[in-house]
């Protein structure tokens, strides 16, 4: 047999065969296409959702935890704080043998640079520690007249997570301390831009007013209509103690002077009391010897008897006559009914017979 020459391909290009079309085939496309503009449809319609395009830069972050003895409403106010401040983290409870400089130590474990801590004492008084750890300054307070959330039921509400407005008393300005004390609470309580568990919306404002040496919190909802305040909660009072320059301790920065510790004022309560138990005591013991002394006679004044009427004397009557007994009303009605009671007896004998 002769060799067979092989034919090159690259002198002639070869068409590939068209595949044969079904009706099935052909109805595909037309469903595509109806999908594809109902889709765009609903994304024209559809409200586009907040986006942050934003970088998070400012990462604060806050740690809230309390001492063990703490009481249900002190609980309460922590959640409601943990709910309104979306960069907090939560801590077990801490006891109380242990030394306030672990906390510094516990917030590099959370990766937290701001702490809160509350500190109970005699199940009955409350402390507030705000802290810039772990380097300070930090400030003790006493906390007072605690309204939580649930225990409130105001109308306002606000969204979770939601960035809050700070307002201030022009009085934070006034002094320095109290301005260390405004630079500490809007680290603390601010909202970072950009966090990813807030929410990009303003929606209500927390507010720090100074009244009678205290600080007053109290979170307002933020209405659109008009700009309208309409109160959230939680609130409380803060009666500043003393403001360290390191984080739980240190040389003591300042100190109040109008600041009285509970135990105090519970002493002061209970002498007052004391007090008015022994005056009252005091005043029995005065009447007593006031009986017992002898009586004290006066000599007669001749002038008093000056302008007195003598009165008319009567003529004295015997009485010869005895006088008529009382007649006993009760007992004679008695005996009136008995008499009507015997007369009916006979007439309904009599009638019988």
């Amino acid at each position: 047999m002769a060799a067979t020459k092989r034919k090159r391909r690259g002198g002639l290009a070869v068409q590939a065969k068209k595949p044969k079309r079904n009706e099935k085939d052909a109805k595909q496309p037309a469903k595509l296409r109806d999908v594809a503009e109902e889709v765009e449809e609903e994304e024209r319609n559809r409200i586009p959702g907040p986006v942050c395009k934003g970088k998070w830069k400012n990462k604060e972050r806050i740690l809230i935890f309390s001492s063990r003895g703490i009481n249900f409403r002190t609980r309460h106010l922590m959640q409601d704080l943990r709910m309104l401040m979306p960069h907090s983290k939560a801590d077990t409870k801490m006891d109380r043998k242990d030394k306030l400089f672990v906390i510094n130590e516990v917030c590099e474990m959370k990766n937290c640079n701001k702490c809160i801590y509350f500190e109970a004492k005699k199940k009955q008084d409350l402390y507030m520690w705000l802290s810039n750890s772990p380097h300070g300054p930090s400030a003790k307070f006493l906390v007072q007249n605690i309204h939580t959330l649930a225990e409130l039921k105001m109308t306002g509400n606000c969204l979770k997570g939601s960035r809050p407005l700070l307002s201030f008393d022009p009085a934070f300005d006034e002094l320095p301390h109290y301005a260390l004390l405004k630079e500490l609470l809007i680290q603390i309580f601010s909202t970072p831009r950009y966090h990813p568990k807030s929410q990009p919306f303003v929606d209500h404002v927390f507010t720090f007013t100074i009244l009678d040496n205290r600080i007053w919190f109290r979170n307002f909802q933020i209405i659109e209509e008009d700009a309208a305040l309409v109160e959230i909660g939680p609130r409380f009072v803060l009666n500043l103690i003393k403001i360290f320059q390191g984080s739980f301790g240190g040389p003591t920065l300042y100190e109040n002077p109008h600041y009285q510790s509970p135990n105090m004022h519970r002493r002061v309560i209970r002498s007052i009391t004391a007090a008015k138990y022994k005056e009252k005591q005091q005043v029995k013991e005065a009447q007593k010897m006031k009986k017992k002394e002898p009586k004290t006679i006066l000599p007669h004044d001749p002038t008093a008897d000056v302008f007195v009427i003598p009165a008319e004397e009567k003529p004295v009557e015997i009485q010869w006559v005895k006088p008529e007994p009382k007649v006993d009303l009760k007992a004679r009605k008695k005996r009136i009914y008995k008499r009507q009671r015997k007369l009916k007896q006979k007439m309904k004998s009599g009638n019988a017979k």
